[in-house]
């Protein structure tokens, strides 16, 4: 079942964490941040949603790596439900990516930022700040999906943009759409 982000207040400060990462340390949100801007992006292994915008969000933390702007990716599934969001498997399927990795095995980061779905994101700017929380672009799962609007080359990078902006000291856009995704598998109580 799909989900949408809900709208959120901007200004928060990013809740600290630290999780293990698939290099097997422990790695804190004030380690990982970047110089001039840090995305949080909650996602896993098997979501067709996540799987989908995945090749953007690599190209997409590689060109914000010189702009000062950081990636860090947290996987806050229930493992023991869903065996492919495994750490495990994190480790088999991220090991080439230019970002960290990070396995939120007791769920307690996700709930922190509000996190809802995966993919779900959370820009920050240099003081650790909200500044965007939504969508990588409009391109939903895959560039064949009926309804899209424009082909994947052309869609507008409203992710990038935005961190883009927070790197330079500016605001990003106002107008924010929500992230969707699969809902994150939360542990059962």
């Amino acid at each position: 079942m799909a989900v949408e982000s809900p709208a959120t207040a901007l200004g928060a400060a990013a809740p600290e964490f630290t999780l293990r990462g698939i290099d097997g340390r422990m790695h804190g949100l004030h380690e990982l941040r970047g110089t001039r801007g840090t995305l949080v992006a909650f996602i896993c292994n098997h979501c067709p949603y996540v799987q989908a915008v995945l090749p953007r969000l690599l190209r997409d933390a590689r060109e914000l790596a010189p702009l000062g702007g950081n990636v860090i990716a947290i996987n806050p599934n229930d493992a023991e439900a869903y065996p492919e969001d495994s750490y495990a498997r994190m480790v088999e399927v991220a090991r080439d990516w230019p970002f960290p990795y990070l396995h939120d095995e007791t769920q307690q980061v996700a709930r922190a930022y509000g996190a809802v779905c995966t993919p779900d994101f959370f820009g920050y700017d240099a003081a650790l700040r909200l500044r965007y929380r939504g969508r990588l672009d409009d391109q939903r799962k895959s560039p064949r999906d009926a309804g899209r609007k424009q082909p994947l080359d052309d869609a507008p990078r409203e992710l990038f943009e935005a961190m883009q902006r927070i790197a330079s000291g500016q605001l990003p856009p106002p107008r924010q759409y929500p992230a969707m995704g699969c809902s994150i598998k939360w542990r059962m109580a």
